[in-house]
């Protein structure tokens, strides 16, 4: 079989799963046979090996079974950066990035003087890709990646000493933020707080195709879908430099409900609701 037709059988496997079977094909082959999604499309005449065919039919198989393809693949992009991902974390989604963009934003127009260092803490790292992705693009970012799953943290480390950063990142297996008795030292304290926690409610969860695909610890946010951000907004305030900022990633139709969230707990606080580029509420910014 043809590259061309093979693409054309595996789009065709795909029509119902995805709604991008055609990129996905492509994604899938290329991974198969090491060549580039460029490659590929130039090169419909050739023909795959007896290996690489049993490959790609095995794919295909956990795909049509479940098995989201970055899992198969072993590797997914997040802000133009290469992330490994299994199925201890949850999949790095574009939609994060803006919380991505915005933090750095924030961190690259706060003063620096020479006895002091700009820090960040992510709260529920699973990957790393947020943590990973504000150190690659500050050089002098020390960021705090906390998560209360010891597989997830060991996929992040991983993650960031793919990408240089492991020296600049901390990894803490913990409940959002280390525990502590006495106040905190000054250099514990972060200029952003940035967290993409479990949002879901529990009886949304159940019903949508992500629900046991992906890690369910990753995506149950409890009966509102906001039990740890709740959580977190309690404890956050004494981890945050003066001025500094709480970034939460939200659900799609929860912005009204975090805001208030936010706002009864913080009567002074600068709340902001942002959108994603599909329009859709994603992400609360609070400045105390």
């Amino acid at each position: 079989m043809k590259i061309d037709e093979l693409l054309a059988d595996i789009s065709a496997h795909l029509r119902d799963l995805t709604d991008t079977p055609d990129l996905d094909a492509q994604v899938l082959l290329a991974h198969v046979t090491g060549h580039t999604r460029t490659w590929l499309t130039a090169h419909p005449d050739s023909h795959l090996s007896d290996l690489q065919r049993a490959s790609v039919r095995e794919a295909v198989s956990k795909l049509t079974a479940g098995t989201p393809l970055p899992y198969i693949l072993g590797h997914w992009e997040f802000f133009s950066i290469d992330f490994k991902v299994t199925p201890d974390v949850l999949i790095p989604r574009p939609e994060t990035e803006l919380l991505v963009e915005h933090a750095l934003l924030w961190l690259r127009s706060r003063p620096v003087t020479l006895n002091s260092s700009l820090r960040a803490a992510d709260i529920g790292t699973g990957s790393g890709c947020i943590a990973v992705s504000l150190a690659k693009n500050m050089h002098d970012l020390r960021v705090l990646a906390t998560d209360l799953s010891m597989p997830a943290l060991r996929v992040a480390k991983h993650n960031a000493h793919h990408h240089g950063v492991l020296s600049r990142v901390d990894f803490v297996q913990c409940d959002l933020l280390p525990p502590h008795h006495d106040p905190l030292p000054t250099e514990t304290h972060f200029d952003v707080i940035c967290a993409n926690l479990p949002y879901i409610p529990t009886q949304t969860l159940a019903g949508l195709p992500i629900f046991g695909r992906e890690p369910t610890l990753a995506l149950d946010g409890g009966q509102d879908g906001l039990d740890a951000i709740r959580k977190l907004l309690k404890i956050a305030p004494e981890w945050l430099a003066p001025d500094g900022l709480i970034l939460l990633e939200i659900e799609a139709g929860q912005g009204m409900a975090a805001v208030s969230l936010a706002y009864d707990m913080f009567d002074k606080a600068t709340i902001n609701l942002r959108r994603d580029l599909s329009g859709k509420e994603r992400l609360v910014a609070i400045k105390l």
